[in-house]
């Protein structure tokens, strides 16, 4: 058996962090609803950099409590997601000023499909919004999830059922296209 290094909590979600396009941002209203929205960001390893319409929703809440959740990863993987908690800081610097090298370029294709130009994005979405993480929380179903483990490539699905089947029974026979033992 090949032995395999865990990762921290902070570390794995780091690593999801550096993968994904796409976080939720939760913050919560005056009326203590929660509000959630999915989000462009930059990650340098130690904040988040999100650029907002200033008059958002999220912008107000963040005003007036700047504690947030981030949630990211892709629940398809036996929901292999990390969970942040953090707290939000709104610079009086513009996005144009605070803009992360690479973030344009990071997100140029979906940009042009809905037809927005570097300078419009900068224009509208001027609000630069600081997340800083204050907590780490993993979330999954499995004892150690794929974006726990260092790997070069990722596991597929298949294999981790495998796997799982390996630890709880012993090794099984392999049928191509299913699990052993599995309906057909």
């Amino acid at each position: 058996m090949v032995e395999q290094l865990v990762l921290e909590p902070a570390a794995r979600i780091d690593r999801l962090l550096r993968e994904e396009s796409i976080v939720w941002l939760s913050s919560v209203r005056a009326d203590g609803s929660p509000h959630l929205v999915p989000i462009w960001f930059s990650w340098d390893g130690e904040q988040l950099f999100i650029a907002s319409k200033p008059e958002a929703v999220k912008v107000r809440n963040l005003r007036a409590n700047p504690k947030l959740m981030v949630a990211l990863g892709s629940p398809d993987d036996d929901f292999d997601v990390g969970l942040i908690e953090a707290e939000a800081t709104l610079p009086a610097a513009s996005t144009a000023e605070l803009l992360p090298r690479g973030h344009l370029a990071k997100y140029a294709r979906q940009m042009a499909l809905i037809g927005l130009d570097e300078a419009t994005y900068v224009a509208t979405y001027s609000q630069p919004i600081l997340v800083r993480p204050t907590r780490y929380l993993p979330w999954h179903g499995r004892s150690v999830p794929a974006s726990a483990v260092a790997s070069e490539r990722p596991r597929t699905w298949r294999e981790a059922l495998h796997d799982a089947a390996d630890r709880a029974f012993g090794p099984l026979r392999r049928v191509p296209g299913r699990v052993a033992g599995a309906p057909a």
